[in-house]
């Protein structure tokens, strides 16, 4: 099969073996396979995935159809349009993987869609309702939100009937956002438009005294991206305390097997059938095929997307 892989800092294509499948596992042919800022850091050796996933294959998420079962994978027959978070290795013509780890593609959704879909939109379900709890009625942020998480982000809390607001600083990207249902704010400008419940932070480190400033008491701040930088030189704890705030961070990667299927169930049944309903969608900004991976990664890395970037296959 060919994959993408990564040789000093370079993303090439190269020739791999086909996996197999073993027990409880399922190979899939990869039709579609998005592309993540995690994808860029282990692309520049920031970011190794972990043990027992090659280091030099990247890639956490696609789209395809069933093409085997291992012993005792019965889940998804042969010919099932499936998708799924992966810790590496799925920008290739096939990956393995444990069916439990596995959802169905929605019916309304093309390859690119359903490629770009699992990693933003089990990020984004995952750290506002698992981790913050976020409930109907209240005032979300969300930070950076024209990237593909905060794309996501944004329709899930208007789904979940929050009152969404969110940054971007980008200005050809703001109408489209608003369109999701936001309340579009410039990043320099958001702490007087608080208090706010929840704040998604997805752009790290320069925002997190003003955070503090904007959180309603009792609210909560989770910390999933730091794009622009991850270490806070200054941090008014007393703020926080008086706050009686909350401030987690999450990454879904490195989780357990048990752990990781809890999550895609929780998509399943809570995400999934609002694509259906066409309640949420998809926002893919370009594709390319797999031959041209090198050149997806710099579009990527260049900035100034808006929703996904997508390798075809």
């Amino acid at each position: 099969m060919r994959a993408v892989v990564i040789k000093d800092g370079a993303i090439l294509i190269e020739e791999r073996p086909d996996p197999q499948p073993g027990s409880h596992e399922v190979l899939v042919r990869v039709r579609a396979a998005g592309i993540n800022n995690a994808d860029i850091l282990q692309r520049d050796g920031h970011y190794p995935p972990p043990a027992g996933v090659p280091a030099d294959m990247p890639g956490m998420e696609f789209a395809g159809e069933v093409q085997a079962n291992g012993p005792g994978a019965d889940r998804f027959p042969v010919g099932e349009r499936v998708m799924a978070l992966i810790a590496g290795a799925g920008q290739a013509e096939l990956v393995v993987i444990h069916e439990r780890l596995l959802m169905p593609v929605p019916s309304k959704l093309d390859w690119p869609a359903a490629g770009g879909l699992p990693e933003v939109f089990t990020t984004a379900h995952d750290a506002l309702f698992t981790q913050c709890q976020l409930l109907a009625g209240e005032r979300l942020l969300v930070h950076g939100a024209a990237g593909g998480v905060g794309i996501a982000a944004v329709q899930l809390g208007r789904a979940a009937g929050a009152r969404v607001s969110a940054t971007v600083r980008n200005p050809k990207h703001r109408d489209t956002v608003a369109s999701l249902g936001a309340t579009v704010l410039s990043p320099e400008d958001f702490v007087d438009e608080g208090p706010f419940d929840v704040i998604l932070e997805l752009v790290g480190a320069p925002n997190m005294q003003n955070n503090l400033r904007a959180l309603r008491t009792g609210g909560r701040i989770s910390v999933i991206g730091t794009g622009a930088g991850g270490v806070v030189n200054e941090f008014p704890i007393g703020l926080l305390m008086a706050r009686r705030g909350r401030i987690h961070g999450s990454t879904l990667r490195g989780r357990s097997l048990e752990e990781k299927a809890l999550v895609a169930r929780a998509v399943e049944r809570q995400v999934l059938p609002l694509f259906s309903g066409g309640a949420l969608r998809v926002q893919v900004h370009n594709t390319f095929p797999l031959t041209q991976a090198a050149e997806a990664y710099d579009a990527f890395a260049a900035g100034g997307k808006l929703g996904k970037i997508v390798l075809t296959i």
